[in-house]
Formats: C-alpha cells, sequence, structure tokens
C-alpha cells in the first residue's frame, strides 16, 4: 500500500473542498462550513499549513452569536437548492447562521492546532481563547442539567439520526410542517438516510424554535425533545478539560473552568446506566434512559474519565464486527449497517475514541481502531462513512474529516494523538 500517495490524496480532498477560509464536508451534499466538520478540518490543515488551520477556526467563529453560541452551520455564501437553508432557518443576523449549536469540540481541535506550531499560533490562540470561553459559558448556561449536556435538537448532536432520540421525538407535532424537498437524498441512496418521518421531525422543531425566537429557556419550557446526550457530555467535558490548559498555558485564570469541569464530572454519573451496565442518554421529558449502547458510549476515555466498565461491551461488538467502533450496538434490533448514525463505522468517532483509549493506557484496543479506520480509508477512499461488515463506503465522497484524521491519526505517518 502507497500510504504516501494516500496523504497526498487527503490533501487535495482538504484542498478541494477548501472555499477560501472555510471548507465544506463535501462538494454537493454539504454546501456550507459546519461546525464541528470545521473544528476537524483544522486539525487536518494543521499538519501542512497552520496558517490555513487557524482561518478555518477564525471564519467559524464570525458566525458566533452574541449569547456566545456558535452555530451548526454557517451560510456564507448561498447554495440554491439545499434544504434547510437560511430562509427556513430566519435568523436575522450576517453572516446568516442556523439556531442551534453542534459537538463543542473547537477548544481540543484549537489546542491541537496550536500545539501543532506553539510560535506562528500563539497570537492566534489568544484571540481566539475569549471566543471559546463565551461559547463554554452559553452551554452551561443554556444546556447543562444535572451535570448532563442536553440537546435541543437530534442534528445539534452531530449524529443526527441516531436510535437514541427515538422516543424523544414521538410526540413532535408534524402536521404544520408543509411540503419540502430533501437535496440530502438527491445526492445519497434515501436508505442510507433518515427517514421522511424522522425529518418532518426535525423539521418541526425548527419551526418550534423560531416560533419562540430562539429564546432557549422558550425553547426548553415548550419543546418536547429535550435529551442529555452522552456524546455531547464527554466531548464537552474533554473540550473544558482542553480550554483549562490552554488557560493555564496563558495565564487567564481557570476557577471558572475548573467549576465547570466539577459539574461536568458529576453529570457523568448520571449518564451511568446500571442495567445495562453503559452510559446512555436521559430523555430529560421522561427522565427515562434510552437504552442505546452507541459508539458515543464508549467517549469516556477521550473525556478522561478512566472508568473501564465497559470494556466488555466494547470488546464483544469487536468480536462481532469486521471494522469497528459501528455507531449502534449490532445486537440491537434497530442496528442498520448503511443507514445514517445507525450502523456504520465513522471514523471521527473512531479517533476520538481511540485517542481516549490510548491517553488511559488501553494502547492495543487503541490500535486496533487506528488500524480500522487507516484499512477502511486506505481500501475504499475517504468517504462520509463505512459498513462495519465488509468495509464497504456510504454517505458522502472526498470527505472533509475523513481526510482529515487520516492525516493526523489513521496514516502511518500521523502522529496519532492531539
Amino acid at each position: 500500500m502507497n500510504y504516501d500517495k494516500i496523504d497526498k490524496k487527503a490533501r487535495k480532498v482538504l484542498q478541494g473542498n477548501d472555499r477560501g477560509l472555510y471548507t465544506v464536508p463535501t462538494k454537493g451534499l454539504y454546501p456550507y462550513q459546519w461546525n464541528w466538520d470545521s473544528a476537524f478540518a483544522a486539525w487536518g490543515f494543521s499538519v501542512f499549513d497552520p496558517k490555513r488551520a487557524w482561518a478555518e477556526l477564525e471564519t467559524l467563529f464570525q458566525g458566533q452569536w452574541d449569547t456566545g453560541m456558535v452555530p451548526h452551520i454557517v451560510f456564507h455564501k448561498q447554495s440554491f437548492g439545499y434544504f434547510p437553508g437560511p430562509d427556513v432557518w430566519g435568523i436575522d443576523r450576517v453572516p446568516h447562521t442556523s439556531g442551534i449549536s453542534q459537538p463543542p469540540i473547537a477548544a481540543t481541535m484549537a489546542r491541537a492546532v496550536y500545539e501543532a506550531d506553539k510560535h506562528y499560533g500563539r497570537v492566534h490562540m489568544e484571540l481566539l481563547y475569549g471566543r471559546l470561553v463565551s461559547w463554554h459559558r452559553w452551554w452551561m448556561k443554556n444546556r447543562v442539567e444535572n451535570g448532563m449536556v442536553c440537546i435541543t435538537h437530534p442534528w445539534e448532536s452531530g449524529r443526527d439520526n441516531a436510535p437514541d432520540w427515538d422516543a424523544a421525538l414521538i410526540n413532535v407535532d408534524t402536521s404544520e410542517v408543509g411540503e419540502y424537498h430533501r437535496s440530502d437524498t438527491d445526492h445519497v441512496d434515501p436508505s442510507m438516510r433518515p427517514s421522511k418521518l424522522d425529518y418532518d421531525r426535525y423539521v418541526a422543531l425548527v419551526q418550534l424554535a423560531r416560533a419562540a425566537k430562539w429564546d432557549e429557556a422558550e425553547i426548553a419550557r415548550t419543546s418536547p425533545f429535550r435529551v442529555a446526550d452522552c456524546g455531547m457530555t464527554f466531548m464537552f467535558l474533554r473540550a473544558c478539560r482542553d480550554l483549562l490548559h490552554i488557560a493555564a498555558e496563558f495565564d487567564m485564570g481557570t476557577e471558572e473552568i475548573e467549576g465547570w469541569i466539577y459539574d461536568l464530572k458529576q453529570g457523568v454519573k448520571a449518564h451511568w446506566n446500571e442495567a445495562r451496565g453503559h452510559y446512555d442518554s436521559v430523555n430529560m421529558r421522561t427522565g427515562a434512559f434510552t437504552n442505546t449502547l452507541s459508539s458515543a458510549s464508549f467517549l469516556n476515555w477521550y473525556a478522561g474519565i478512566r472508568d473501564d466498565r465497559q470494556l466488555k461491551h466494547l470488546h464483544r461488538i469487536l468480536d462481532e464486527v469486521q471494522f469497528g467502533i459501528p455507531s449502534l450496538d449490532p445486537k440491537d434490533a434497530k442496528f442498520d449497517k448503511l443507514r445514517y448514525w445507525r450502523g456504520p463505522v465513522w471514523g471521527i468517532m473512531n479517533t476520538l475514541i481511540g485517542l481516549g483509549l490510548a491517553e488511559t493506557g488501553h494502547t492495543v484496543l487503541a490500535e486496533r481502531l487506528r488500524k480500522d479506520t487507516q484499512k477502511l480509508i486506505a481500501e475504499h477512499g475517504f468517504y462520509e462513512y463505512f459498513c462495519p461488515i465488509d468495509g464497504g463506503s456510504a454517505g458522502g465522497g472526498a470527505f472533509t474529516w475523513t481526510a482529515a484524521i487520516w492525516l493526523t491519526w489513521a496514516s502511518p505517518h500521523a502522529k496519532g494523538r492531539f
């Protein structure tokens, strides 16, 4: 296998999706700047172009609201035919944005970009730091309940179609959604995407929040959907720890961030589903666990939570598939090897889980995930996700974050760490 050639292809994917100061996840399917996609892109660019890496993060934060929230989409330029576009969200600001956020990993990736070239990155980190703190404050004020991070829309989780949200979506009223044309199924086989009913519910939640004028307190009061997502709690806890590291290095003061970390660590305990023996999401409207063992459940090591009780599940799942880690336990009745977040392997999740395992001493498991991801990309290309059974590629092609994690973690030439 010519890994030098694949490394060059990865760079070309990033450059091909480059729109000047930001990347799109992939041409056509996702034509705007997405939040956590860009965070991964910045990490990828840091391998060969630190200047471009910082531009990616700084452009993302151009979309930050006065409240501190960083939206999940920034609509820098109009892309006709995409749904839901800026007209659906109805946000009166420039640049136009969506009204929800996405996994807050930017602090973690900003630290990684900074560590890659401290000399060049110092002034950029100093300028970005305040914006990162403001975003983290927004999460703590509006979305953290009992130490757990809550989402108000499935898209906010980054795991759009995961079964974790099914029960919480049942009571979403879709009677006023109306007709619309989905652009995602123009680019990808509909069998790999969320169902029409799910999509109707997603649109209805956008309409509900827009009617509430994007007021967080009103949305929390009126929306039927509010789920404490274990994946978000773990990613935010990790991001706060990385923000703490930055604050200490730049002598910015650490007490506030230390308080956030303490609260989130307490919240992790509430995510533990004792009956099933794994970390789980919680439907905040009913207080019930979602009873979903997903790839997000295994992000505890990435968050710095040294809890090995889930190792038995991890070993079992890896024994059942050729490529780990499927986004849903293969024993789950809802497992679908090719449908969005209901079974496929995502390189980005393997990366975060693998990094966490390595950092906490589980080096053999970490290397298994890295090798699996390496083989999937080397043999099938830079796809959005892959089949855990046979490795087949699925979703969008020439995908930015898949190229980014190849350069930073999966390639034999990568450091394999932050």
